[in-house]
C-alpha cells in the first residue's frame, strides 16, 4: 500500500478474504491516509487511497472461476478457540487453486481439520505454514522457561500446539489427502534445523517436502 502511494497508482486493488477483510483494508488505508494526504497536497498523488484499495469479504466454496482457474475455500481451524463476544467474527480459510496444469492448496494457519484435507485430496502443491512444537518445547525446557511457568500458561502453550499445524500431523494430512509435494512455508526454521524439519513431515509422508525460501519456483 505504501508503495502504491508513493508511485502515485489509480487503479483498483481490490482484496478478498474471510471477515473481516473489508474492516481490516479499510483500517490500513486510513494508516496510510496520514503519509497520502501529505504526497496530494505536495502534488506527487492525485487519487485517494480509499479509490484505489476495496476489501471484500467472501464466504466459501468456488469464490472464482474463469477459464484458466477455479479458486475454492474452505473454513479452517484456526479460530475456533474463540469463546466471549468475538465467536464467529473472524474466519480463517484454506483456499485451492486448480489450473489447467496443476493444483495449489494454500492451508492458511489452522490446525487438524477435515475440511482443509478433503479440500486438499489429489493436489500437486500443498503449502502449509509450518514449526516444530517438538523444537519449541525443548527450546523452553532447555531455558528454564518451561518449569518457570504457572500450570495456567503451560496449559495455553499446549492449546496453542492444537492451533497450528505441526509438523507431524503436516505429513499426515499430506499423506491422507495424496498430495504430490509439500512446502513448509511461514516458518521460522532456522538453517541448522530445515533438514531435521523435512524429516519431522517426511516420517508421515514419502512425497518431497521443501523449506520455502524467496522467490522459489515449483
Amino acid at each position: 500500500m505504501s508503495a502504491a502511494c508513493v508511485q502515485g497508482r489509480a487503479k483498483p486493488i481490490n482484496v478478498y478474504g474471510p471477515p473481516p477483510t473489508e474492516v481490516f483494508v479499510k483500517a490500513v488505508v486510513e494508516l496510510f491516509n496520514v503519509s497520502a494526504r501529505i504526497r496530494i497536497a505536495d502534488g506527487g498523488v492525485s487519487v485517494p487511497l480509499a479509490q484505489v484499495f476495496f476489501g471484500h469479504d467472501v464466504g466459501t466454496g468456488v469464490i472464482y472461476q474463469d477459464a484458466n482457474i477455479k479458486v475454492t475455500a474452505v473454513e479452517n481451524s484456526h479460530y475456533q478457540f474463540h469463546s466471549g463476544i468475538d465467536v464467529g467474527k473472524h474466519k480463517s480459510y484454506a483456499y485451492r487453486f486448480e489450473a489447467p496444469d496443476r493444483v495449489v492448496v494454500f492451508m492458511g494457519d489452522t490446525g487438524p481439520s477435515d475440511a482443509v484435507t478433503d479440500l486438499a485430496k489429489g493436489a500437486d502443491l500443498l503449502v502449509t505454514p509450518s514449526s516444530s512444537f517438538k523444537e519449541r518445547m525443548q527450546k523452553m525446557i532447555d531455558t528454564g522457561r518451561w518449569q518457570a511457568m504457572s500450570p495456567a500458561e503451560q496449559a495455553r502453550v499446549l492449546a496453542q500446539a492444537n492451533r497450528n499445524m505441526t509438523l507431524e500431523e503436516i505429513g499426515k494430512i499430506a499423506t491422507r489427502a495424496n498430495v504430490k509435494a509439500v512446502v513448509l512455508s511461514h516458518s521460522n526454521a532456522p538453517a541448522d534445523s530445515s533438514d531435521a524439519w523435512v524429516a519431522e513431515v517426511k516420517g508421515n509422508f514419502s512425497g518431497e517436502v521443501f523449506v520455502a525460501k524467496d522467490l522459489m519456483e515449483f
